[in-house]
């Protein structure tokens, strides 16, 4: 077993009980979705809740991982006692994704890291499920690349999961979001080949906030005017987006950066053969996950399908701002 990371620092004394929180070897020489052998794979896993209950597997962004609730929490306002997630309910499960932060397998920055795909991942949820003796999830919620993940699970494994639900998540990338990933990994790439990888990560990090939320929520933050200083004229917007920036090198690697964010725009899933019932949700100001691609993504699925849209000025961010809003819709949705 591999060493656990800070990430399993103790939780609030409220909150669920953990009844696992361990680290999965999984078989040498695991072959990747795109034919890439993952060398000493293996997947953290945290599981937490009422023993017996059903389970839900709750998956986030590319700087999720497994601990869901109290102080390292990822998603502490939307699971938990009462919340659209249930911990009362339900068991909740976590993982740390391959490639990302945590404990799974991930980038060293020493040897090449092959490319990931969200079957990778759902994959080695799967043997996570065996493992625990779970047989079969009650449900799947995926925001973002875990509602990617989501449906990977629900087209590889459907006899695992009886729903799935997805918040901003379609079967594929929208292009114009992979040209935006596209120059942000090319700006990691160059930070790292002049050894200074977390420069490059900052204003990769920057440049995607600017796609993660809303022109109206922009407007009216940063609207003002310039001021000028010794050096130069300074926009409002800077300072938000460079301070963003600065949080997440503290939190992340620009290699695991690198290996999800190709992960998202390398997504691609057969919703025809996807028969698990699901419920999609969209966010009409989102500019990376369109309404229109997941309002498409609905009427591909093979399965029942619930299309469910809201408004948010948080844009793409509202998977993790709009709990008032989104706690109804996911506890409806679990609770089918």
């Amino acid at each position: 077993m591999a060493q656990l990371t800070h990430l399993d620092a103790s939780e609030t004394l409220s909150g669920p009980p953990i009844l696992a929180d361990s680290v999965l070897d999984l078989p040498h020489g695991w072959t990747l979705h795109h034919g890439d052998i993952l060398p000493a794979p293996r997947i953290a896993y945290r599981l937490v809740g009422p023993a017996a209950a059903p389970v839900v597997a709750v998956l986030g962004g590319i700087s999720a991982h497994r601990v869901l609730v109290g102080r390292a929490g990822w998603w502490p306002e939307f699971v938990g006692a009462g919340l659209g997630i249930d911990t009362t309910s339900f068991r909740v499960l976590g993982i740390d994704y391959l490639g990302g932060v945590g404990a799974s397998s991930t980038p060293d920055g020493k040897a090449a890291f092959p490319p990931l795909s969200s079957f990778d991942q759902a994959d080695a949820l799967e043997r996570v499920v065996s493992h625990l003796n779970l047989g079969s999830l009650h449900a799947i919620v995926g925001a973002s690349y875990g509602g990617m993940v989501a449906l990977s699970f629900a087209a590889r494994h459907p006899a695992k999961v009886g729903r799935i639900v997805m918040v901003s998540a379609a079967d594929r990338a929208q292009v114009l979001s992979t040209a935006w990933r596209s120059v942000q990994r090319q700006i990691v790439r160059e930070a790292l080949a002049r050894g200074d990888g977390p420069s490059g990560l900052k204003l990769a990090r920057a440049l995607a906030m600017a796609t993660y939320r809303s022109q109206a929520e922009f407007a009216v933050r940063f609207g003002g005017p310039p001021v000028r200083d010794a050096e130069r004229f300074r926009f409002p917007v800077e300072g938000y987006l460079f301070a963003r920036g600065d949080d997440y090198v503290r939190k992340y690697r620009a290699e695991s950066f690198l290996a999800l964010s190709e992960s998202i725009d390398l997504h691609a899933v057969d919703a025809a053969r996807v028969t698990t019932p699901a419920t999609l949700i969209a966010v009409h100001e989102d500019q990376l996950v369109p309404r229109s691609d997941i309002a498409a993504l609905a009427g591909r699925l093979a399965g029942r399908v619930n299309l469910v849209e809201i408004n948010s000025h948080y844009g793409h961010d509202a998977f993790l701002k709009e709990s008032v809003l989104l706690n109804p819709i996911l506890r409806a949705a679990v609770s089918e």
